[in-house]
């Protein structure tokens, strides 16, 4: 008896093992992030070049992956180039080309006078977990919806890394370093830049992330908190700088011991100096002198006439009126 009910057990149990692994579903990524890539596209927010190319669908493994991604190596229509090519989904490269136009590029014009050419990226689209640990929560980077930057190069070929410039670059470098990832913050969701955590000690990390809504937008992590800092002057041809004058003190008392008034001069010779003389003002006061009259001037009368076969002009009247010749005597 025992025998005939151990076959009929294991074919039981084999039968519930195999009905439970027909009920089994692997986990799916969020709708929204198909929904974004899809939105980006049909507002044709991006544009297909030799630097952008789409690629075939990243479906896992697990949640990993992308509906549409794209192989990116520059960006800005090929004006500033990628270290490596990158495979991003839509709405990154959008974002990206954005903080490039409107935070990189005018902070690299306004402290070296010259844009950037490369962005060194040191990591996009990979199936793994936050900060490489295991057992952590999904990155961003495994929906092609980061990027870790690690430097810049300009058009000089000079090279600004973030491990060595953040805290030891000189003052305009790190200005710029901090322009660029306070600007991260307006564009992105999440900006974590050295000082953050141990983790980006060398690099910003920069992602599209969804953290919720706030009452003013999306909610943004920005971390550390910085401030954009103060913009220099732009050269002004080696011209010296324009004195400091109140915008509320007359240009010619401005300088003048005891609020004096005193004489512009803008003509050759020396410029006057002291008090405007007093015979100024009363000549002034006594208003305008009067004009001298003259009589009107007459013009002449237009000399009638004809012209000859020759070309030659021959008034009218008698000839001894307007020869010149005819009042000379004769020898």
């Amino acid at each position: 008896m025992a025998c005939r009910v151990l076959p009929f057990a294991v074919v039981t149990a084999l039968i519930l093992a195999l009905a439970g692994c027909s009920n089994y579903e692997r986990p799916r990524r969020p709708a929204w992030r198909g929904q974004a890539e899809n939105a980006c596209i049909a507002q044709q927010l991006i544009r297909v070049s030799a630097y952008v190319q789409p690629a075939r669908e990243i479906d896992g493994p697990s949640i990993c992956g992308l509906t549409r991604p794209f192989k990116v190596s520059a960006l800005l229509d090929g004006a500033v180039r990628f270290n490596m090519v990158s495979t991003l989904d839509c709405p990154m490269i959008a974002t990206l080309n954005a903080w490039l136009t409107e935070v990189v590029q005018p902070a690299a014009q306004s402290r070296f006078g010259q844009p950037v050419v490369q962005v060194n990226s040191m990591g996009a689209y990979s199936c793994r977990s936050m900060n490489n640990q295991y057992g952590g929560r999904i990155s961003e980077h495994a929906f092609g919806n980061a990027v870790d930057i690690g430097g810049f190069v300009l058009a000089d070929g000079r090279e600004i890394l973030i491990v060595r410039d953040w805290t030891r670059g000189d003052d305009q470098v790190r200005a710029f370093l901090q322009d660029v990832h306070a600007g991260a913050c307006g564009q992105f969701t999440t900006v974590l830049g050295p000082g953050s955590n141990i983790f980006h000690y060398n690099h910003i990390h920069l992602d599209l992330a969804m953290h919720g809504n706030t009452s003013t937008g999306p909610r943004r992590i920005c971390r550390p908190q910085l401030r954009p800092s103060a913009t220099p002057e732009p050269p002004r041809d080696n011209l010296p700088n324009p004195p400091d004058i109140d915008e509320d003190v007359d240009v010619a008392h401005a300088g003048s011991p005891g609020n004096e008034p005193v004489a512009l001069h803008a003509g050759p010779g020396p410029a006057p100096t002291g008090r405007i003389p007093d015979s100024f003002f009363a000549a002034a006061a006594r208003g305008p002198t009067a004009v001298r009259a003259y009589a009107p001037v007459v013009p002449p009368e237009p000399v009638r006439g004809s012209l000859r076969e020759d070309g030659a002009f021959v008034p009218e009247g008698n000839p001894a009126d307007w020869d010149l010749t005819s009042s000379i005597p004769r020898r």
